[in-house]
């Protein structure tokens, strides 16, 4: 078996099982405990199998109703085998961590955010790729859009207010708008500003040398 590196970020397989399919995971932390032993701290993703009918349900609705909103006909041309296919090729994201042994990392995969402008097609075609919409929390059992989702869309898009003419005043109140936290008209010059930034990196540093940690977080993980 060819070596492989395994980073923070990175979504893999897990076996926990020889007679289930793999678990995929995103890798939040690469730990290295105090018996010398490599664990990840994972983000869990599901599979259709791992929750109930009547969220399956949920899921079917949802997908017919983006269906509907972007206009898409693709699903209609789909064989029946491809539509089996992609299924299989969905995951529900959770906010779930569990910490798995890192000899269990079975390989690297992909998974995305469902792109509504990217033909479902695209996921097939590509080997270990898969994606998800929906957010599954496993306590509640329950199944949400994802916040991180993107609207196409003219009703989506913002409206732009017409270009001011020179001298022209705006009638809005700005007491009402958003914030000003930074001008760049500042009396801090570039070295001050500089020494700022040295502190505050100085601080951070040591915050995180006083967390004492029972296992050593890694920046990376090489296998063979």
């Amino acid at each position: 078996m060819a070596a492989n590196m395994y980073r923070v970020g990175d979504y893999v397989f897990f076996e926990n099982s020889s007679s289930n399919p793999f678990l995929i995971r995103r890798i939040e932390e690469l730990n290295k405990t105090v018996n010398g032993n490599v664990e990840a701290k994972c983000v869990c993703f599901y599979r259709r199998r791992d929750i109930s009918s009547s969220l399956i349900a949920l899921a079917d609705k949802h997908a017919r109703e983006v269906e509907e909103e972007m206009e898409n006909t693709e699903l209609q041309d789909l064989s029946e085998n491809e539509r089996h296919q992609l299924k299989h090729r969905e995951l529900f994201l959770s906010r779930q961590l569990e910490s798995l042994p890192a000899t269990h990392i079975r390989g690297k995969c992909s998974v995305t955010l469902l792109n509504e402008t990217e033909l479902l097609l695209s996921y097939l075609e590509r080997e270990d790729t898969f994606f998800y919409s929906l957010v599954y929390d496993p306590q509640l059992k329950t199944l949400l859009a994802d916040k991180g989702e993107i609207r196409i869309g003219p009703q989506y898009q913002a409206d732009i207010t017409d270009l001011l003419n020179e001298g022209e005043e705006d009638g809005r109140d700005q007491s009402k708008m958003e914030a000003k936290i930074w001008d760049g008209d500042t009396p801090l010059t570039d070295k001050q500003i500089d020494q700022f930034l040295v502190v505050a990196r100085s601080v951070g540093t040591f915050a995180r040398a006083l967390d004492c940690s029972s296992s050593v977080r890694q920046p990376s993980l090489h296998m063979s």
